[in-house]
């Protein structure tokens, strides 16, 4: 499943001797100096890229400033473990971690306000290099993820990024004659005819799989302003135009073109079934992402199944399509002790050394022509930014602000089942999104 593909695929418990070391790595009785060297305490986050990664960059980095000591911390429950030594007021001097972690802890940060200003990163020159940061990053990837407060300051610079859309199969378009729709026209167009030859338009592994499509969509229909606007709970904003006709879209798609298979197997236990359904050619599209190669590496499929990805339809012909892009951030603590030194190794990470250590994995950073270098069936997914008229979206739903009771996720993505199921309606849909979206602003205002 995606969570476990992603930021939690690689779920393992650290041993009790391996938790004291690490929490005495980013916390211990150094102050900052070994021998006249600056001592900078990097804490990353150990998913599916594993390790050896980081001891590499660390290694090329004390290569390249032999005045600076890297003490690295990485762990599988890094949150977890970095939290105790933070409130004792020992905090790590850079972290590799994005949201959605189990620990909570960069929500837990973004809410205390507790990270620091890092847009002058933008503007460094890469060490060992000529070119300043922004200027080796991909378009558009400075966003609401990185710029989480609605402004211009940067607090996550954005370390890997993997896009997410609508994923089919090549081979069953191509054998019968059919292309990927641009917009949502021709996309139910399409529905008909393959509805004619029994096979659904779409699927969708569980309902949480509508995050990455309704940030898209949102895009779609009215721009990056209005996206940003939804995302921080803009007083009555799903009271718009706008608002209700996405809302009309999915209900479209999910009640009249989706698998009627789908609603009873969109469940942590069954969604593969779901995806299998894209697989065995019963199923055209389905809202997913990089991780769905691995995820089904060893599934059954159709012969000559290839896999295809393409952006969420724009409204109407020649409109932008947007590509929701899930980014791994990297941070520097507001109480760091060594905070220039390591926004200095923090621009390392986006030297053409630290993108090609980081690629050996499959860990695709925001660097132009970083894709290139990924392996040929990824590259068909990061391939989808290269057409016209396509740009990529970041962020989620502001953290900034809590309501006991109220979830704007529950109210947006969740709910596609009951409307699926056809137990909510289209103003039902609205009204609820627009009461948690009000109660959601009036605490982010206080």
């Amino acid at each position: 499943m995606k969570m476990k593909a992603t930021l939690k695929r690689a779920v393992a418990l650290v041993g009790a001797v391996a938790m004291l070391a690490s929490v005495g790595a980013c916390g211990g009785a150094k102050t900052g100096a070994d021998g006249g060297k600056t001592v900078l305490k990097f804490a990353a986050f150990e998913g599916g890229y594993g390790s050896d990664i980081y001891k590499q960059v660390v290694k090329e980095y004390e290569k390249l400033n032999p005045d600076v000591k890297i003490e690295l911390t990485t762990s599988k429950k890094l949150g977890d473990e970095i939290t105790p030594g933070m409130k004792a007021g020992k905090y790590p001097d850079i972290v590799e971690m994005a949201q959605g972690n189990e620990s909570g802890l960069v929500e837990t940060m973004l809410k205390d306000h507790a990270l620091e200003d890092v847009s002058d990163v933008l503007n460094e020159k890469v060490p060992g290099e000529s070119k300043k940061v922004k200027d080796k990053l991909v378009d558009n990837i400075i966003g609401l993820y990185t710029n989480p407060y609605g402004d211009s300051k940067t607090y996550l610079m954005p370390m890997y990024y993997s896009p997410s859309g609508l994923v089919y199969n090549k081979t069953l378009l191509k054998e019968n004659g059919w292309e990927v729709p641009t917009n949502w026209d021709d996309f139910f167009k399409l529905g008909d005819e393959a509805k004619a030859k029994g096979i659904s338009l779409f699927t969708y592994p569980t309902s949480g799989y509508f995050d990455g499509f309704f940030n898209a969509l949102l895009a779609d229909m009215g721009g990056e302003d209005y996206y940003k606007d939804v995302m921080t709970y803009k007083k009555d904003v799903w009271k718009e135009d706008k608002s209700k006709e996405s809302l009309e879209l999915v209900h479209k798609l999910v009640t009249e073109y989706l698998n009627p298979a789908t609603v009873g197997y969109a469940n942590a236990q069954d969604f593969t079934k779901n995806q299998q359904s894209v697989l065995d050619g019963k199923s055209l599209f389905m809202p997913n992402g990089t991780w769905i190669v691995n995820e089904m590496k060893d599934a059954p499929r159709t012969s000559g199944f290839e896999w295809g990805f393409a952006p969420v339809p724009a409204p109407k012909a020649g409109g932008t399509r947007y590509i929701n892009t899930t980014i791994e951030g990297i941070w520097i603590p507001a109480k760091a002790k060594n905070k220039e030194a390591a926004k200095k190794f923090m621009a390392y990470m986006y030297s053409d050394k630290a993108a090609e250590i980081f690629a050996k994995t499959g860990a695709v950073q925001p660097i132009k022509g970083a894709s290139d270098k990924a392996d040929k069936t990824m590259q068909v997914f990061y391939d989808g930014y290269k057409e016209n008229g396509v740009k990529a979206i970041t962020g989620s739903f502001s953290a900034t602000a809590s309501v006991e009771g109220k979830n704007i996720k529950d109210d947006l993505y969740t709910a596609v089942d009951s409307v699926a199921s056809k137990q909510k309606s289209v103003t039902d849909w609205q009204n609820s999104l627009n009461e948690t979206s009000n109660a959601l602003n009036a605490a982010a205002s206080k």
